[in-house]
């Protein structure tokens, strides 16, 4: 029964913040699925255009998740050791990190668009929508950071609620600012495809602002108000970089071999390009699983590691691997079956569905895999090891695009693009698990 007792309490925890944690993402999600159904009516060089500039962004949101990983552990695993005082320190200098790198990184960008936009490869028309939207998001690339680092420090200690329904009003807001703005309803100017990312830009800062009024009243016992320097610390960035820096190193990998898929997809076509754009939206949406589980295990394994506790750090891994697994096997399976109906839900171009339809049904058949990657990277960050998943998930994650590059050239289809992770997946969770279990021996020793 005591077992019984403690293995409930251990599901229960890890239900308690891989739950929130999904459904945030999938909020986040669907903003940018919202953002893309709303666009889709203007034609497939705006959806072509947004899509390429998206990836931009999430290059560069990536790059600052060195500091929301970093603070995510250090507070769980400050936590964990019953040291608030240091987790709200740790809190308090990320989010002013954030807008001292955040500030001159978008004054860069805005000059840059343009030519980051370049390297895409795109017809002069989907080149030009892309580079007004990227121009509007770079503005205000604070905002959007802060949003995920105070989500992420939110997490670390404990409270994956609050994130979630902070980015579900923002979600309500962004519907209704997306839509106004994009076609000139209620009484707002009528901006085209740039509407959408005003109406991003402005509802994620609405959430950034509330987010760091809660951390300022603070939750389970980590605040950024009271007593404590406002002045930034190098210590402290360093202590963050330490071990967010890896993590934000393996994203910007990921990100950017995504991104590579985007010019080899572009040389298919742009009803290619657009029909990769409406995948990917749709496949991220299997993807909440194993981010929300990965999450969780990082945050639980950390805050076990800070207080000595290392079979529920063993534990919380094994309860996250194996729902991971189960939800996204079945989101993988809907999506087999349900492929075709899903794109047509964006555009019914006969070719653009099919196009889209066959690569939903080539990532779909990657997902307990994925699962499984996402749960054993993210345990291994709680302990406070990143660089050994920036290690295997970069280099494998190239892999998949060098395989893409030859696959098109073999067979110009986009299916076969994302066929390639049906590849280098298997490979990669292969990978990963000796690594945890190279770091669970190491216990037991």
């Amino acid at each position: 029964m005591i077992v019984s007792r403690e293995q409930k309490g251990i599901r229960r925890r890890v239900f308690d913040l891989a739950v929130p944690v999904i459904g945030e993402n999938l909020l986040q999600t669907l903003m940018g699925v919202v953002d893309t159904l709303l666009v889709a009516g203007l034609g497939v060089a705006a959806l072509a255009g947004v899509g390429a500039s998206l990836q931009v962004v999430f290059v560069l949101l990536a790059a600052m998740s060195a500091l929301a990983v970093g603070a995510s552990v250090l507070v769980a695993q400050a936590v964990g050791a019953g040291n608030l005082g240091e987790a709200s320190r740790i809190a308090r200098q990320t989010l002013i990190w954030s807008v001292v790198i955040a500030v001159p990184l978008s004054l860069l960008g805005l000059p840059l668009s343009p030519v980051l936009m370049g390297f895409f490869g795109l017809e002069p028309e989907v080149a030009a929508i892309g580079t007004e939207y990227l121009m509007v998001t770079m503005g205000a690339i604070a905002t959007l950071t802060i949003m995920l680092l105070a989500s992420a420090v939110l997490r670390g200690a404990g409270d994956a609620q609050t994130p979630m329904r902070i980015t579900a009003m923002a979600n309500l807001v962004n519907l209704g600012l997306s839509w106004a703005l994009i076609y000139g309803h209620l009484g707002m100017p009528e901006l085209g495809a740039v509407g959408s990312a005003w109406g991003t830009v402005l509802s994620r800062g609405m959430g950034a602002i509330l987010l760091v009024l809660v951390l300022i009243r603070g939750r389970n016992g980590v605040k950024v108000g009271g007593a404590g320097s406002w002045r930034p610390e190098r210590t402290a960035l360093g202590s963050v970089l330490h071990i967010g820096l890896p993590a934000a190193l393996e994203e910007v990998l990921v990100i950017t071999a995504l991104a590579a898929l985007t010019p080899i997809v572009a040389m298919l076509g742009t009803v290619e390009l657009a029909a990769h754009r409406i995948a990917f939206n749709i496949l991220s949406l299997s993807f909440l699983p194993g981010l929300g589980f990965g999450l969780a295990a990082t945050a639980l394994v950390g805050q076990a590691v800070g207080a000595g506790q290392i079979d529920k750090a063993q534990a919380y891994t094994r309860v996250a691997l194996r729902w991971a697994v189960l939800w996204m096997s079945g989101l993988g399976l809907l999506f087999i079956f349900f492929a075709a109906p899903l794109i047509r839900l964006f555009n019914d171009d006969p070719t653009l569905v099919a196009s889209g339809s066959g690569a939903i049904i080539a990532v779909a058949l990657t997902q307990p895999l994925w699962a499984a990657t996402f749960v054993y990277a993210g345990a291994l960050r709680g302990t406070g090891d990143t660089r050994t998943p920036l290690i295997i998930t970069g280099i494998l994650n190239w892999l998949a695009v060098v395989i893409a590059l030859v696959g098109v050239w073999l067979v110009p289809a986009l299916w076969v693009v994302w066929a390639a992770f049906l590849i280098s997946g298997p490979i990669e969770t292969y990978f990963l698990w000796r690594a945890w279990r190279s770091v669970v021996r190491a216990w037991e020793a």
